[in-house]
């Protein structure tokens, strides 16, 4: 008798996850804007919480400021004193609220969340100059889940404080310091509009050492032109543009698919059924394969995610249509942030840290001998 309770309380157990996962392979799209979407109308954050610039508390990293996270190195890595490359970091969304669609600079949680970053992304650039990341009052994630006049005006608005941000930064450094401009997610959707609006055509795009426009669709045809740089197609190559999106096999792009199809690009023309940019972030180059071998070094995050540890040779890549960057089977010690359909989105630094940062210090030691 006993026997049997257990097999029923089996079966039954079973039977909750089959149902929730159909539930969440039917839904998914419908639960996370129900749990992400903020049910408010968009109201512009007051002038009196706008980052000051000016001062050390606007920005996550820049030179001087102490307990700066963008210059962690992991186990084995030596911190740098080189200064060639100033380095304008633009962080991914780490605001999660539902209650405004733009994240206030004092929202502890967020705030964790982008030292976390800082440390496993913007560090992969510590070793060729002073890294330069502002704090912005970014639109929360929610503003990627759903289209509309909401979603659209917080994404304006987080954009006005990182081109305030830039031009603080032009403002510091030397006038004839070359630039390298990194990102991601977010962050990375907000310089490709600063690409085309403040650099494209301009003297200041000549000191474009690369664009890392990391974890976010750039479209070949309907937004790389408008640009004014051209996609890296060689290792070594400087003043030009890297784009990748991580996924594991079996990869299911099709949130991905549906927003990327649903959109306008920068130029004007339709997203849809254009190929992505994917830079191999192994071999620097466009549309190529690396086995893990080649990989140099990725993150691997400790308990807690404080702290990682650089593993050679763990995670090979491949671009494949249309434009996504496939790792094969998903790693072991990532699994706590995977999002749905095996994306690895949250990895796409940390999963080739040490090859993204050969890749800078080959990129940067190409342009200064131009």
């Amino acid at each position: 008798m006993a026997a049997r309770r257990f097999l029923y309380v089996i079966a039954a157990l079973i039977l909750l996850v089959l149902v929730a996962g159909i539930t969440w392979s039917l839904f998914q799209d419908r639960l996370m804007r129900a749990a992400f979407v903020p049910s408010v109308p968009f109201a512009a954050p007051l002038e009196a919480g706008a980052p000051d610039y000016a001062a050390p508390s606007g920005w996550l990293s820049r030179p001087g400021r102490t307990n700066d996270p963008s210059r962690w190195t992991p186990p084995g890595v030596a911190p740098s004193a080189n200064h060639s490359v100033a380095i304008f970091f633009v962080p991914p969304t780490t605001y999660l609220g539902r209650d405004k669609w733009n994240g206030p600079l004092d929202d502890a949680p967020a705030n964790g969340r982008l030292r976390l970053f800082a440390s496993s992304q913007a560090s992969a650039f510590n070793g060729i100059g002073d890294i330069w990341a502002p704090r912005y009052r970014q639109a929360t994630m929610g503003a990627f889940l759903t289209r509309g006049p909401d979603a659209d005006a917080a994404l304006d608005f987080a954009y006005r404080d990182v081109a305030r941000a830039f031009d603080a930064f032009l403002s510091a450094i030397p006038a004839d310091r070359p630039i390298l401009l990194a990102g991601h997610s977010q962050g990375s959707l907000h310089l490709t509009r600063l690409l085309k609006e403040r650099i494209a055509g301009t003297p200041l795009a000549s000191r474009i050492v690369a664009a890392y426009l990391v974890g976010w669709p750039i479209s070949l045809t309907a937004d790389l032109p408008a640009l004014g740089l051209p996609a890296c197609a060689r290792a070594g190559q400087a003043n030009c543009i890297l784009s990748w999106q991580s996924f594991a096999e079996p990869a299911e792009p099709r949130q991905l698919g549906a927003l990327y199809d649903a959109s306008t690009g920068l130029t004007g023309l339709p997203r849809k059924g254009t190929p992505m940019l994917c830079t191999n972030p192994i071999t620097g180059v466009p549309n190529t394969a690396a086995p893990a071998a080649a990989n140099l070094g990725a993150l691997v995050p400790k308990a807690g995610l404080t702290d990682a540890d650089l593993r050679p040779s763990l995670v090979p890549a491949r671009c494949a249509p249309p434009g996504l960057l496939l790792i094969g089977e998903g790693p072991e010690g990532f699994g706590a942030a995977v999002l749905p359909g095996n994306n690895f989105h949250v990895f796409d630094y940390a999963l080739f840290w040490a090859s993204i940062r050969a890749d800078a210090e080959a990129r940067t030691r190409a342009f200064l001998q131009r």
